[in-house]
């Protein structure tokens, strides 16, 4: 079980914030290829080259995480500089494993508009196929996985058609995703799916702090996120950071998911382009790390009264890329010393099977709107989508291209290049 005490640490930080930061600065720049990709990482270079926890503890870690709300991969990697040097090592672990991807899209974001006006924006039109390709991606690796049964495929397929035909029938609201998922788990709670063996009960992790701690930072969580519902205050900055914290909250299932939250709260709300929205998201496909520094991209975007007296793109970059991973992080803490217990319970589970079934849904929902309906315009953009996601799973046999499975950079210069070619001839 969890070993901890409940008021005080139960040991000492066997690592340096320094060592910390300097192992995850090098996941930061070198970690291409998504969620799933730097769990990879991780476990390479943190379970087998430098050995800081055992196989089991890492697989408990990954767990919690995956059930969790939040970013899978940046999560973790803060519970592991958590476990590796205390308070320190943890934020040692997401400044180093975040800013690089940060600071890279920072810049995208500051270019966008000379991009455009320099007659490039034939570039922007890769980058929104990239976006089609890699949800894509995502949208079949996860009902592979999460949608091996009749149930949790129907329930995949029920929350898409819900959620695009609310729109048509002139009930859009970012509010239907919450919904949908939160009846999911009830169903799940209902009809008590068959659990997986991914979605087991924990034990034999060490904790350093104790339930008391927990509780408050799970209090500070939901009072949080309860302020951002209720939207109490338009003030200097908190507007925004009340959206993307919103956002970071209610994201099941990784990165990829905070997608269409981060979509209504942005292109829905007016403040940016659908163009210049899919245009970032193709681009934080090119970079390393993870996936929910597209925050910094859209906060720069925005305008000052977003949220801002006065137009400040760093800043702005800044206040969504701590909103946004804030939450996360939050619920993470709180739940650690607890995560044992309610592990414990078959019908957490339960809920957790059709939660995960009702993500894909979600995700299914936002591929053919905005992302495919924004990007693809004719029958060339449909062979660049259909070959970039061939080359992305190893699929190029079937349609005459190289039977590799390329890197998601790989792609995006492959998207990206036969756009350019396309426009040339």
């Amino acid at each position: 079980m969890i070993k901890h005490q409940h008021d005080t640490a139960s040991s000492q930080p066997s690592g340096s914030s320094w060592e910390v930061f300097i192992t995850f600065l090098k996941l930061g720049l070198t970690s291409f290829g998504g969620p799933v990709a730097h769990l990879g990482y991780f476990h390479k270079e943190l379970v087998e080259k430098r050995r800081w926890l055992s196989e089991a503890q890492y697989a408990q870690l990954l767990a919690l995480c995956q059930f969790l709300p939040g970013p899978a991969s940046s999560q973790l990697g803060f519970a592991l500089g958590l476990t590796r040097a205390g308070w320190l090592g943890a934020i040692s672990a997401f400044v180093a494993f975040t800013m690089p991807s940060a600071l890279l899209l920072f810049a995208f974001a500051m270019l966008i508009g000379e991009v455009q006006s320099a007659g490039l924006s034939v570039v922007v039109d890769g980058l929104k196929l990239v976006a089609v390709v890699i949800v894509a991606d995502a949208v079949w690796g996860m009902w592979q996985k999460l949608c091996d049964a009749r149930l949790t495929r129907a329930v995949a397929l029920m929350v898409a058609v819900f959620l695009l035909l609310m729109p048509v029938l002139g009930y859009a609201s970012p509010g239907w995703q919450i919904a949908a998922i939160v009846l999911a788990g009830l169903l799940g709670v209902w009809l008590r799916p068959e659990i997986p063996s991914s979605v087991a009960a924990a034990e034999g992790l060490n904790l350093r702090y104790g339930r008391r701690l927990g509780a408050l930072l799970l209090l500070l969580f939901l009072g949080l996120l309860l302020l951002t519902l209720l939207q109490v205050t338009q003030l200097a900055g908190v507007s925004m950071a009340q959206d993307f914290y919103q956002a970071g909250a209610l994201v099941f299932g990784g990165g990829h998911v905070v997608l269409p939250l981060l979509e209504a709260n942005t292109v829905g709300a007016g403040v940016v382009s659908a163009d210049d929205f899919l245009a970032g998201y193709g681009a934080a496909q090119a970079v390393p790390g993870p996936l929910f520094t597209f925050a910094a991209y859209l906060g720069a975007l925005m305008p000052a009264g977003s949220g801002l007296t006065v137009s400040a793109p760093a800043l702005q970059a800044l206040i969504a890329i701590i909103a946004v991973f804030l939450p996360g992080f939050l619920l993470l803490l709180g739940v650690l010393p607890f995560w044992a217990l309610l592990s414990s319970y078959v019908v957490v589970r339960h809920a957790l099977v059709t939660v995960n079934a009702a993500v894909v849904g979600l995700l299914l929902a936002t591929l053919v709107t905005p992302v495919a309906s924004s990007a693809v315009r004719d029958l060339a953009d449909v062979l660049i989508v259909v070959s970039g996601f061939a080359l992305l799973r190893g699929w190029g046999a079937a349609v005459g291209l190289p039977a590799l499975r390329l890197s998601p950079l790989t792609v995006v210069l492959w998207c990206v290049a036969l756009t350019l070619l396309g426009a040339l001839l």
